[in-house]
């Protein structure tokens, strides 16, 4: 079986995988990109690759990696190129697709190739930098530039444009484009503050500096794909049998995307392979898109984890099979966390956006556990669900008898009945589970010495948990206590059975 290549892509023509075209490798260097990650493959080079086919943009990527090996050898023999295959559900339908990505021209080791790096900086052709660089990445590291390289993202990137400022004299319209996607809030603005501290550090000139501002754009923006990068030997084998070659670079992910990029009228006509695909988002406010991210979908993950464990289901995927889990899961995202955002959301901008995010629960694809989702629950739940819970009664003054339910199941789920050397565990279903959450023992003790009436009070009220005395919310305890006496009664599945099949109504 021939191996993925340049020769091989233009030779080969198999309908299973859209393959590149000649003039795709011909075009300009216009991306700098720290970062070889899965992630960086499934969304914003396969982005470039759909611009460039599309006649937008039209450029390709010259990659960082931060050390040799690895990765950086499976490009070079493979010219680059690598195939995407996107499977999971969009609108309700089944999502199945391969291509074979041209985007990335080359691979450079900032160990072994700074200077290249640094020449592909001194280029007229480069417009944006992009940088995937793990959360860590983005952190003040004192250090001169004049390494080769740098040791820190950050001291990395101002060498490239400091050498950039140079072979430019300063020019204004030499200025870059710069999009982290690494996932901390404001990661743009971060980033830049970071940048300006270190030029500061290194005492460069203020004429560099005050071009370091004006020229360049920082933006903040928002990733969300899930990339699980390469299959299981099997899974491998035979997508290479239906393709006709082999790929070391084989990366899957789910058909779902979204990139949210913070930026004005400049930025937009830089980022032109924005007009490729409608999940990319270019405008000067992304609040919208990261509040319905971490309300709706992280929102929804919390508030039916617990619940969806006792009541016997393994994945997500498992839990969207059964009638009345999924309309649990519907119904609490759309009737009570949509209403609850605290943030003016039109309502069928919102509607979408759930139905987008219930497709991706049910990719049958991807297996994303529940046992995962809880870690550090309590956490999550005063992050994700007591500002939408306040706004929820702020805007309705009803109870949300989802989130009712959902931080019943919590608090079920939190009580520990052994502690072992690694922490405390729960049982359910004749099977103990691990409660990875920091407050694991504060509920151990209160399952022991309260009633379940007496410990939802407590819970509610602990403003040191929550920020607020949730107990304070009209309703809200008795009725969380009632789905507590409730599921301890007749356990998790049954509960959903009697209640929330009368009430739910599926969109199928």
């Amino acid at each position: 079986m021939a191996s993925l290549s340049k020769e091989a892509a233009l030779a080969l023509s198999p309908s299973a995988v859209a393959m590149p075209e000649a003039t795709h490798f011909e075009l300009p260097e216009k991306v700098l990109q720290f970062g070889t990650g899965v992630l960086l493959r499934g969304l914003p080079d396969y982005l470039i690759d759909k611009a460039n086919r599309q006649g937008f943009f039209n450029g390709r990527i010259v990659v960082v990696k931060s050390t040799d090996g690895g990765d950086a050898t499976a490009f070079d023999r493979q010219d680059g190129l690598y195939t995407l295959c996107i499977r999971g559900v969009a609108d309700g339908q089944t999502v199945e697709e391969n291509v074979v990505c041209s985007a990335i021209s080359r691979v450079l080791s900032a160990k072994s190739q700074w200077a290249d790096v640094l020449r592909v900086a001194r280029t007229p052709e480069l417009q944006v930098v992009i940088s995937n660089t793990t959360e860590v990445g983005i952190q003040l590291v004192s250090e001169s530039i004049q390494l080769t390289p740098p040791q820190s993202f950050p001291g990395k990137l101002l060498a490239v444009l400091y050498a950039r400022y140079q072979a430019f004299d300063g020019a204004l319209d030499k200025g870059l484009v710069i999009v982290p996607t690494e996932l901390i809030p404001n990661n743009g603005s971060k980033l830049e503050g970071i940048v300006l501290e270190l030029a500061h550090l290194n005492g460069l000139d203020a004429d560099f500096i005050e071009w370091l501002e004006a020229a360049n754009h920082f933006c903040n923006s928002l990733v969300d794909r899930i990339v699980p990068g390469r299959p299981d030997a099997a899974t491998q084998a035979a997508l290479e049998a239906e393709l006709g070659y082999s790929d070391d670079l084989l990366t899957m992910s789910e058909a779902y995307l979204l990139w949210a990029i913070e930026g004005n009228a400049h930025v937009k006509s830089v980022l032109s392979f924005e007009q490729a695909d409608a999940g990319v988002i270019v405008q000067p406010n992304i609040d919208l898109f990261r509040e319905l991210k971490l309300r709706l979908l992280n929102g929804t993950h919390t508030l039916s984890c617990g619940l969806a464990h006792l009541a016997g289901f393994d994945t997500v995927r498992g839990a969207m099979d059964d009638a009345a889990l999924a309309g649990f899961i519907q119904n609490l995202m759309l009737a009570d966390l949509l209403p609850g955002i605290p943030y003016a959301v039109d309502e069928k901008v919102g509607q979408r956006f759930g139905m987008q995010v219930l497709d991706r629960f049910r990719n049958p694809y991807i297996e994303h556990r529940w046992l995962g989702i809880t870690l550090n629950y309590t956490m999550k739940i005063q992050m994700r669900n007591v500002p939408t819970l306040l706004h929820y009664y702020k805007k309705l003054a009803v109870v949300p008898d989802y989130m009712a339910l959902g931080f019943a199941a919590y608090l079920l789920f939190m009580r520990g009945t052994e502690q072992r050397p690694d922490g405390w565990y729960g049982e359910a279903n004749g099977q103990q589970y691990p409660i990875q959450d920091e407050k694991a023992g504060y509920f151990a003790d209160l399952w022991q010495r309260l009633s379940p009436a007496e410990l939802t009070a407590t819970v509610l009220r602990n403003k040191t948990l929550w920020g607020h005395d949730l107990a304070q919310l009209p309703g809200f305890a008795a009725r969380v206590e009632k789905y507590l006496h409730q599921l301890l009664q007749d356990g998790a599945q049954a509960t959903l059975a009697s209640y929330f099949t009368q009430k739910v109504s599926l969109a199928s």
